[in-house]
C-alpha cells in the first residue's frame, strides 16, 4: 500500500472513498471546503457529534465524487497517539476489500500525529492468509493523505513505506509454522534478500561444524536436540560505508518445546513465535534496503530449534561458551540466552559501534510489563535514551528495566562460572544479566519482546515489533551523523 500527499482533495485522482477526520468542536469548519448540501439537516438527523471514532456515511450531495464518511476525533487536542490505531482500523476495515484508492483528510488531526497515523494505517492493513485456501479479497492499494498543513514530507513517507514493508515481512515470518520456518529456512530468506539487493547486502552463514570449530558449545547445546541443524546468519548492510556498524542480534528459536525441560502442551503452538526477534532483524534489514539509509548495519540471527531427543542437553549439563566462560544448564527451556551468548561473542569481529539484541526471552517480562511495551535493559544511559526516544516517535515503546551487579550473584553456580537461570525472582532481569556477561567489550542494549512480538486470542499473530522502533532508531542516528 502506498501513500500520496496533497494539500486539498486530489481532483485528478480516482479515489473511490473519502474519509474526513472531524473535531467535535470545529465540525462545520472542518467540512467547509467540501460544500456538503444540507449539512445541518444531516447532522441533526443522524445526531452525529464527532465523538472519538464515531462515524457516519454521507449519502447527500457532496462536491467530490466519492463515497464520503465523517470520522470523529472528539476534541482533537485531546487525541492521544495510542488511540490512532482505532481510527486507522475503522478506515481500513471499511475500505480494504471495497476500494482500490481512498482519500483521508487529516486536516483536523494535530500535525505532530500525522506520521504515526499514516504508520497506523499500514499496520491496520496487514492480513495473513498464506495457508488459507480462500484468500482475503483486499484490493486497497493507495491512500491519498490530505491536509492543508502537515509535518509529513517525502522523506517521512519513504520511511513509512520502508517500515511497512519490513514490518509486514517480519509478521509473515513470525506467523509461519515451525514445519515451514526452521533455521535453514531463515538462512534461505537471508540469501533471497541479498539476491534482491545485491548492491546493499552481504550474507554469511555458519553451519554447526563451523560453530563447533569456534567453540560455540552453548549454541550447540540447544540445536543438537533437533534434527533441524542450527545456523548463525549475518547480513551486512552498506559494507562500503567506512564506519563502525550498529549490530542487531535476533533470537531465532524457530520452535521452542523447552527441550528436556518440556513446556506444558497448552498454548505450545505459540512457540513458533519464539523466532520473532530474528524476524524483526530480517524485517529491519529489508526496510533499510527500501529506505536506503546511509548507515552501516549488521544483522545477526541465532537460528535453532529446541527439541527433546536422545541428543538433547540434560539439565545439569555444563558447556564452554565461545567466550571461554562455562555455563551450567539448569533449565533447557532457558535456551534463548544460550544461542544468543555465543552469537554476541561472535559479532565482536565486526567491531560494532553498538549492539542491540532482540529476543522473545522471558515469560517474566510479560508478567512485568504485559503486552504494551518491550523491556529495555542496558547499562548505557545514552543508548537507553536514544531507544526510548525512538520508541515514542514510532509508538513502538520500551520501558527500562534494571541490569544491576546485585542481580548477578543469582546466577552463581557451584559447578561452573555461571548458571543459565537465576531462580524464581526477577527472571527477565537475570536473563539480561546473563547476556551482559558476554557484552562487556562494546555498547549494548537488550530488548525483551516476549510480550510485544505477538498477540494471542482473537487477534492472534505476529506484530512485527520492534521493526518500527529499530528503523526510527537507525533513522535518528543517520540524521545525527549528518
Amino acid at each position: 500500500m502506498k501513500f500520496t500527499l496533497h494539500t486539498a482533495f486530489p481532483t485528478q485522482s480516482s479515489s473511490e472513498s473519502l474519509w474526513i477526520l472531524v473535531d467535535s468542536e470545529q465540525l462545520q469548519q472542518n467540512l467547509k471546503t467540501y460544500q456538503i448540501n444540507h449539512l445541518e439537516d444531516v447532522l441533526s438527523a443522524t445526531q452525529f457529534k464527532a465523538g472519538f471514532n464515531e462515524n457516519i456515511a454521507l449519502i447527500t450531495n457532496i462536491a467530490v465524487q466519492a463515497n464520503a464518511h465523517l470520522l470523529g476525533l472528539g476534541k482533537s487536542e485531546e487525541v492521544k497517539a495510542i488511540k490512532l490505531a482505532k481510527l486507522a482500523q475503522t478506515i481500513i476495515k471499511s475500505s480494504q476489500n471495497k476500494f482500490r484508492q481512498i482519500t483521508v483528510d487529516l486536516s483536523a488531526l494535530p500535525t505532530d500525529l500525522h506520521y504515526l497515523f499514516a504508520l497506523s494505517l499500514t499496520q491496520a492493513a496487514y492480513a495473513y492468509d498464506e495457508f488459507k485456501s480462500k484468500k482475503n479479497e483486499f484490493i486497497l492499494e493507495t491512500i491519498n493523505l490530505v491536509s492543508d498543513k502537515t509535518a509529513l514530507d517525502d522523506a517521512q513517507l519513504n520511511l513509512i513505506h520502508a517500515v511497512q514493508s519490513g514490518q509486514n515481512y517480519a509478521r509473515d515470518l513470525g506467523n509461519r509454522p515451525g514445519n515451514i520456518c526452521f533455521p535453514e529456512y531463515l538462512a534461505d530468506q537471508a540469501i533471497a534478500l541479498a539476491a534482491q539487493y545485491p548492491d546493499l547486502l552481504k550474507v554469511t552463514i555458519l553451519n554447526e561444524q563451523q560453530m563447533a570449530d569456534l567453540g560455540m558449545n552453548a549454541f550447540l547445546a540447544v540445536s543438537k536436540g533437533s534434527d533441524r541443524p542450527g545456523r548463525i546468519i549475518t547480513i551486512e548492510y552498506n559494507t562500503q560505508i567506512d564506519q563502525a556498524p550498529v549490530v542487531l542480534v535476533g533470537k531465532g528459536v524457530t520452535f521452542d518445546t523447552g527441550g528436556i525441560s518440556l513446556k506444558p502442551g497448552l498454548g505450545m503452538d505459540e512457540m513458533k513465535f519464539d523466532m520473532c526477534g530474528a524476524a524483526s532483524v530480517l524485517g529491519t534489514m529489508q526496510a533499510l534496503c527500501e529506505a536506503r539509509l546511509p548507515i552501516r548495519v549488521v544483522g545477526a540471527i541465532a537460528a535453532a530449534e529446541n527439541m527433546p531427543s536422545s541428543h538433547a542437553t540434560r539439565p545439569g549439563d555444563i558447556v564452554t561458551t565461545m567466550s571461554g566462560q562455562t555455563v551450567e544448564i539448569l533449565n533447557t527451556d532457558a535456551e534463548g540466552r544460550l544461542v544468543l551468548c555465543d552469537t554476541l561473542t561472535y559479532i565482536k569481529r565486526f567491531n560494532p559501534a553498538l549492539v542491540i539484541d532482540i529476543a522473545t526471552l522471558t515469560g517474566a517480562c510479560v508478567v512485568a510489563l504485559g503486552k504494551v511495551v518491550s523491556g529495555l535493559f542496558s547499562p548505557d544511559d545514552e543508548l537507553v535514551q536514544e531507544l526510548q526516544q525512538a520508541g515514542e516517535q514510532s509508538l513502538d515503546r520500551v520501558w527500562r528495566m534494571p541490569v544491576m551487579e546485585e542481580y548477578q550473584e543469582l546466577l552463581d553456580s557451584p559447578f561452573a562460572d555461571i548458571a543459565n537461570i537465576g531462580g524464581p525472582y526477577g527472571g527477565a532481569i537475570t536473563a539480561a544479566c546473563f547476556l551482559e556477561r558476554f557484552t562487556r567489550d562494546y555498547r549494548w542494549a537488550h530488548l525483551d519482546v516476549a510480550g510485544t512480538a505477538w498477540l494471542s486470542g482473537a487477534a492472534k499473530g505476529a506484530t512485527g515489533r520492534p521493526v518500527p522502533l529499530l528503523m526510527q532508531f537507525l533513522a535518528n542516528r543517520t540524521e545525527s551523523n549528518h
